[in-house]
């Protein structure tokens, strides 16, 4: 099991999470008991995943498919000196977008008119 990785939120509230491998197999090593701390605050490291994921929806609007709704979820791996990471899944990076539009609404029917309150026969005074 990876070591944990303490992280203050702009907030000054602590998140402990359970860190990540370095790629060479290097570990960050806590100073006494406890988590490493990361070097940035929680948010800070969130600010890759925060512009990949407007750059995906820019993508997803902006283009031709113009989807009603786009949903974005990325598998997202901390480290107290790279930050947030999106996390290898089955592919090289784990990210799955889901894509949805509603039915077009049925062309509105024409409201047949109100039946008229005066008589169909006309008035023998308008006649004369």
């Amino acid at each position: 099991m990876d070591g944990l990785v303490e992280f203050k939120t702009e907030d000054g509230v602590r998140v402990v999470v359970e860190g990540v491998e370095d790629e060479d197999g290097a570990r960050l090593v806590s100073r006494g008991d406890g988590p490493a701390r990361a070097a940035r605050t929680f948010e800070d490291s969130l600010d890759g995943v925060r512009a990949a994921a407007a750059s995906a929806l820019r993508v997803f609007r902006d283009g031709s498919l113009r989807p009603d709704a786009v949903e974005l979820e990325f598998g997202v791996k901390l480290s107290a000196e790279a930050g947030a990471v999106i996390a290898k899944g089955s592919a090289e990076g784990h990210l799955v977008v889901r894509l949805s539009w509603s039915p077009e609404p049925s062309p509105a029917r024409a409201e047949p008119e109100p039946a008229s309150t005066r008589p169909a026969t006309p008035d023998a005074a308008a006649l004369s």
